[in-house]
C-alpha cells in the first residue's frame, strides 16, 4: 500500500480555493452546481491517473481540503456573500450566520468528500490502465 499523493491533493486544492473565490460573487448560485460537478469530474480523472491506490480516500481528502478554502473564503467575506447568495439569510442560526457557516463547512465537506471519493473510486475502474 502507497502514502497518500499529498501534493498532487494540494494541487487539486487549488480549484477548490478558486471555486471559493468565485463563488462568493462571480458564479451565480443557480449554476454553481454545474460548476461543482465540472469541478468533481476533473479532480477524479486526475486522482485515478496520478494515484496508486486509495482512490476513495484521496477524493474524500480533498473535499475536507476545499472545504477549509471554501469555509474560509465565505466566512472572511461574508457580507460579499450573501449579497449575491440572498437564500442564505433564510438559515437557522440567524443571530450567529458566520458561526454557523463555520460549523456547517466541515460537515458539507464530509458529505461532499463522501460524493468525491466516489467519484474518485468509479474513475479509477473506468479510466486507469489495465495490467
Amino acid at each position: 500500500m502507497k502514502t497518500l499523493n499529498w501534493k498532487l491533493l494540494i494541487k487539486l486544492s487549488l480549484f477548490g480555493f478558486a471555486m471559493a473565490i468565485a463563488t462568493i460573487s462571480l458564479i451565480p448560485s443557480a449554476i454553481e452546481p454545474l460548476f461543482w460537478l465540472l469541478l468533481f469530474i476533473v479532480c477524479a480523472f486526475f486522482i485515478a491517473q496520478k494515484c496508486e491506490d486509495r482512490f476513495f480516500l484521496h477524493g474524500f481528502l480533498l473535499s475536507m481540503v476545499n472545504s477549509v478554502w471554501i469555509t474560509t473564503a465565505h466566512v472572511i467575506f461574508y457580507r460579499t456573500y450573501i449579497a449575491h447568495h440572498p437564500e442564505m439569510n433564510n438559515m437557522p442560526v440567524h443571530g450567529h450566520p458566520r458561526m454557523m457557516m463555520l460549523f456547517m463547512g466541515p460537515v458539507f465537506g464530509a458529505f461532499f468528500g463522501f460524493v468525491m471519493g466516489l467519484f474518485a473510486y468509479i474513475a479509477s475502474r473506468a479510466f486507469r490502465a489495465k495490467g
